[in-house]
């Protein structure tokens, strides 16, 4: 299959999204069902018919994807933070492609967190604690840790570390996907123009 650069926009602003979605859960406490929803959804795809489908309806990655953009095109200070939780997502996602055993560990995971849609909605605190286990017991076990900073009441909360912990995992999806589709640090470095004007079209038909 030939992938676009349209492709590798999505799955470079899903680990945004992912990353958004951490941040204000640390900081806030709290994080809008419409942000972490396309994150979660994306864990139990596997035979979507697009790369844009994979994390919902048109637009899901909106927040992502303006983050994206206001950081490729400098309009915005650069934010040290995101570009962290970037490298480290990245970094940690090509660790786990050489772990087999573990990728099969995850899969299982989620088939189980699956057969509990049944009864709970997608954010429910009993899925998100399933996933957060699946995220617990593997990909926590590799390095580099990603270190989340924020306020320490915040992220002492059980339900907190749940719903980031779930969304570290997504995080680990979107940069699985970015791989899928050609992505790779240099695709970011010298393919910056192309990204932006991508996300530019994205977001002004996420507007329509």
């Amino acid at each position: 299959m030939i992938y676009t650069v349209q492709d590798r926009l999505i799955a470079l602003g899903a680990i945004y999204q992912a990353s958004l979605c951490v941040r204000r859960i640390a900081t806030k406490g709290t994080v809008d069902t419409d942000l972490m929803e396309p994150c979660i959804h994306s864990l139990f795809q596997t035979d979507a018919d697009s790369t844009a489908e994979i994390f919902g309806p048109p637009g899901a990655l909106t927040p992502g994807i303006r983050e994206l953009a206001n950081q490729l095109s400098g309009k915005t200070a650069k934010d040290l933070e995101f570009t962290r939780y970037l490298l480290a997502l990245l970094k940690l996602e090509s660790v786990l492609n050489g772990r087999p055993a573990m990728i099969q560990q995850i899969a299982q995971g989620i088939e189980g967190a699956r057969a509990k849609l049944v009864h709970f909605p997608m954010l429910h605190p009993n899925l998100l604690a399933h996933l957060a286990d699946i995220y617990s017991q593997t990909v926590s076990q590799l390095q580099p840790r990603i270190m989340v900073k924020g306020e320490p009441n915040y992220l002492q909360n059980p339900d907190n570390q749940n719903r980031i912990r779930a969304l570290l995992l997504a995080g680990i999806r979107a940069a699985w996907l970015w791989r899928q589709v050609g992505g790779s640090r240099w695709k970011i470095v010298f393919g910056r123009n192309k990204l932006l004007e991508a996300a530019n079209h994205y977001l002004r038909m996420s507007t329509h």
